[in-house]
């Protein structure tokens, strides 16, 4: 059994430095030493909310992806990691930033559960799911080739006017990444019919344990605990 959690940044820091050191281990192991999304800052933002994928035993925290809402101090990960190829990713969120808006990033898994979708798919659907909890009508990412179809289906589109057709080259020369916008988290209107089910799914009932069926052909139930409690959903409306 595996448990997936959600909770606001600074009310567990000890959870985050297990976060943060998860994901620094996964970017070294694949020779990435600087990126915006690594660093440690956030752990002290209220505007940051993480996703955790826990052993049954609760002792290891085997993934995670963040939520970063934008708000009138900090910038997105994003905007710090695109802004100085291509400005434009700046008007672009503070068109967004009045019905709330985020970003998706610091997605990683741990080689215990490499190849399960674990990553890719169920903190996917987990953050979808949560960002209207959080008073974000939309949410950026900034994707590797990899992670683009399953954002896709979710409903997030490349955004074509950034970069080169939305690409850029980052963290490294030869590594592509895909500016990407989600644009409506309520209704979801541009994602598949059975990804929009999960996520409805998910949405309605926070807590919950369900059997699924994962990429490597085993049957595992996941713990789903998604609320975050003292949220305002128009804390982030700016």
């Amino acid at each position: 059994m595996l448990s997936i959690r959600a909770f606001r940044a600074i009310d567990e820091p000890e959870e985050c430095e297990k976060f943060l050191a998860g994901h620094r281990r996964v970017l070294t192991s694949i020779g990435i030493r600087e990126i915006t999304s690594a660093k440690s800052e956030w752990m002290t933002m209220k505007s940051v909310f993480v996703i955790i994928v826990e052993s049954e035993d609760k002792k290891q925290v085997l993934g995670g992806a963040r939520i970063h809402a934008r708000n009138l101090i900090n910038e997105l990960p994003i905007e710090e990691a695109t802004g100085k190829f291509d400005s434009k990713i700046y008007p672009l969120v503070e068109s967004k930033m009045k019905n709330g808006t985020g970003e998706i990033c610091g997605l990683w898994n741990s080689r215990q559960v490499a190849g399960m979708g674990i990553g890719s798919v169920f903190l996917t659907l987990a953050t979808v799911a949560i960002a209207p909890t959080i008073g974000l009508n939309s949410l950026f990412a900034l994707c590797a080739p990899y992670t683009v179809s399953m954002a896709e289906s979710v409903g997030y589109r490349t955004v074509n006017e950034i970069g080169n057709n939305g690409t850029f080259y980052y963290p490294k020369l030869d590594l592509l990444a895909t500016v990407m916008l989600l644009n409506d988290t309520d209704l979801l209107s541009k994602s598949e019919k059975n990804e929009r089910e999960k996520i409805f799914k998910l949405r309605n009932n926070l807590s919950t344990r369900s059997l699924e069926h994962l990429r490597n052909n085993q049957d595992v139930f996941i713990d789903f605990n998604l609320k975050i409690n003292n949220v305002i959903t128009t804390e982030f409306h700016i």
